[in-house]
Parts: C-alpha cells; sequence; structure tokens
C-alpha cells in the first residue's frame, strides 16, 4: 500500500516544512509514502469561495483513481485516538488497497464533488488549525501509527 497526504497550496514557513519534511523521511521506513502538494490557484480574488473550492476540487480529483480510498481531513469527520488511528492504518494496509489518499484542502474546504468521491472523512481535532500545521500533525499522525503497530517506544500509552 502507498500513503498520500495531497495538500492544497505551499506552506510559506521553512521550519515547519522541515519539520514535515522530518516525519515524511522517516515513514520512508515504514511504508511509501508521499506529501504531494498542489499549486495555490492564481488570481483567486476574483473568485468567490464555492468557485475557489470548485478549482481546487477539480486539481484534487484530477489526482485520484478510482480504486484509492480517500480520507478528507474535515473539521467534521470522525475523531480517533493515536491507537484507533493505528488500527484504521493498519485494517487499511491489510485489506488490500493499493493507496491510501489523505486530504488537506484550501483555506474554504472541499467542493461537493470532493466530498462526494471521499470515503471518510477525519478530523484531528475540535480546534481549527492552520493547513500548514495541519500537513504536519497529519504526517506525524501517521508516523506515529506505524511506531504504534510495530511496538516501537515512540508513542506512550
Amino acid at each position: 500500500m502507498k500513503i498520500t497526504l495531497l495538500a492544497v497550496g505551499k506552506t510559506d514557513d521553512s521550519r515547519i516544512e522541515q519539520l514535515t519534511q522530518m516525519y515524511v523521511d522517516r515513514l520512508q521506513h515504514y511504508i511509501n509514502f508521499e506529501l504531494e502538494i498542489i499549486p495555490d490557484l492564481k488570481k483567486t480574488k476574483n473568485l468567490s469561495e464555492d468557485q475557489q473550492k470548485n478549482e481546487e476540487g477539480k486539481l484534487i480529483l484530477h489526482k485520484l483513481e478510482k480504486s484509492d480510498f480517500v480520507t478528507l481531513l474535515d473539521e467534521k469527520g470522525k475523531k480517533y485516538s493515536s491507537l484507533q488511528f493505528a488500527e484504521l492504518i493498519n485494517k487499511r494496509s491489510i485489506s488490500g488497497l493499493k493507496r491510501l489518499i489523505f486530504v488537506i484542502g484550501g483555506p474554504y474546504g472541499f467542493s461537493t464533488d470532493v466530498y462526494s468521491r471521499s470515503n471518510s472523512k477525519l478530523s484531528l481535532s475540535d480546534m481549527t488549525f492552520s493547513h500548514q500545521m495541519v500537513r504536519l500533525f497529519a504526517v506525524e499522525q501517521v508516523y506515529r501509527a506505524f511506531t504504534i503497530l510495530k511496538n516501537e517506544p515512540y508513542h506512550h500509552e
């Protein structure tokens, strides 16, 4: 199985980017993991929120294959403990999935088409975080999940 984190827009803070890349690098020990950035839209001042979501949605959908299991990181998604998330990753892994895709949308969320295509929604917290921070948290949680599954001393319960 390959895990991909799709994220809309670049990170403008090199420190967050470095920390995120550290966990991406660590994950390579466990699984084929990729962080793929969808470039920011240009000239968004002329677009409504819905138009921007729809344009970003087209870019997201273009990256997906029919067989992908797509999980949106969404404030209305299901919440998991780190142990539950590790078990979820394990179940997806042994189910024969080719690609597990996590998606972080743009500043206004996802288009209706992206919601329709998704298989599940995941919330990292009831709090709101910047999209850059969500990338770091999501990648760290995937890394944590694999250390839990391998009984390594990273996660303390």
